[in-house]
């Protein structure tokens, strides 16, 4: 062999990963054009065009999570089958929270269509927990839900029309339509069937409490239940509310704070608990105690109109006016957008839940 020959091997050889390198780099720009390209189809509604580049780039990098997603899809448009494999895929990996939703929304209706209520719901969770202020979704999410109630309202039907959990749930349907009346009757029929009912000693004792709020019979009705429902159901943070409620209805302040207290104890950020010892430490005339606690319900509940509306009370009380005056500015704004929501839900025959020991100004 000549001696230029083996020189010309050896440069060869020095050169080819260089070049390598630069055929990789141009193939991965290509790519990233064609991907782009391919975006801009599928925003026309070009998805068979859309779908070849989104080939071609994968073809290129296969773990281009991005295209594999856009192709997922175009392919759920054109109601190709690999859809739902490339949609899975994307949905769990990509990393951008506009094109995560995106794919979400596709995969979310690929179920939903096919009537696959339980896999749709954790996608639209999801969505949610990404878009917590997007309509769309949210109006999307509500159907879903409602869907969901319903297929497993209709299940229990068939299996067991008169078991004592038809009857709960006949009961908190009723609870919803505003008939507290006709709901304490079935709660009473569950309870008759089956005393160890879990949770229905609690939900009997709240519409009793919903229905009588005032009246003293029902209030040692209601104890009487919340007694049952702890020993059926356990120690919980809302059972202590209720009896918190029941105790402080009867204006027995002290033993309503140690149940309220307890209930804080359970679950620290638990806001009717919060709530319950502002209003009694507001009672009691000590504002300083009630403002950290309102805070709080504020930061966990900003529509929480009450809790606006005593915060500013408290701030009054301890010498702020400038922040109670904006404070009471927010609890109007809150109440106004409430009232509207009753409007809604009043249309749909549903009912809105009040809070105990609502506002009024003095």
């Amino acid at each position: 062999m000549r001696p230029c020959s083996v020189v010309f091997r050896l440069i060869c050889l020095l050169l080819m990963p260089a070049s390598f390198s630069c055929c990789a780099a141009c193939a991965q720009v290509g790519a990233n054009a064609r991907l782009q390209q391919g975006a801009r189809e599928l925003a026309r509604g070009d998805c068979a065009d859309a779908q070849r580049d989104f080939r071609a780039v994968l073809a290129v990098d296969p773990s281009q999570i991005d295209a594999e997603g856009l192709l997922g899809m175009c392919e759920k448009r054109l109601g190709e089958p690999e859809a739902q494999q490339h949609l899975e895929r994307a949905f769990s990996r990509v990393r951008n929270a506009k094109l995560k939703t995106e794919i979400g929304v596709e995969l979310a209706d690929f179920y939903y269509q096919r009537g696959d209520l339980d896999h749709t719901l954790p996608v639209v969770r999801t969505l949610v927990a990404l878009n917590p202020d997007n309509i769309d979704i949210l109006f999307f999410a509500q159907n879903v839900y409602q869907d969901m109630a319903d297929n497993t309202l209709n299940k229990l039907a068939l299996l067991a029309p008169d078991s004592p959990r038809m009857q709960q749930a006949i009961a908190e349907h009723l609870v919803n339509e505003g008939d507290l009346k006709d709901a304490t009757a079935h709660y009473r029929k569950a309870l008759a069937m089956d005393p160890y009912l879990p949770g229905a000693h609690f939900e009997l004792a709240e519409a009793i409490l919903e229905a009588n709020p005032n009246d003293a019979a029902a209030q040692t009705e209601a104890e009487r239940q919340l007694e049952e429902a702890l020993r059926v159901d356990g120690e919980s943070a809302r059972i202590e509310c209720e009896l918190g409620r029941d105790d402080f209805l009867q204006s027995r302040l002290d033993a309503a704070l140690a149940h309220y207290r307890r209930a804080n104890k359970l679950v620290s950020d638990d806001t009717e608990a919060l709530m319950g010892i502002a209003r009694i430490t507001m009672r009691q005339q000590n504002p300083a105690a009630a403002l950290p606690l309102l805070k709080q319900v504020i930061d966990e509940d900003p529509l929480n109109g009450e809790a606006h509306y005593r915060y500013a009370r408290a701030l009054q009380m301890s010498g702020q006016p400038d922040e109670a005056h904006r404070q009471m500015q927010i609890y109007e704004v809150v109440r106004n957008a409430r009232q509207k929501v009753i409007t809604l839900y009043e249309q749909m025959n549903r009912r809105v839940s009040t809070p105990a020991d609502q506002p009024n100004p003095e």
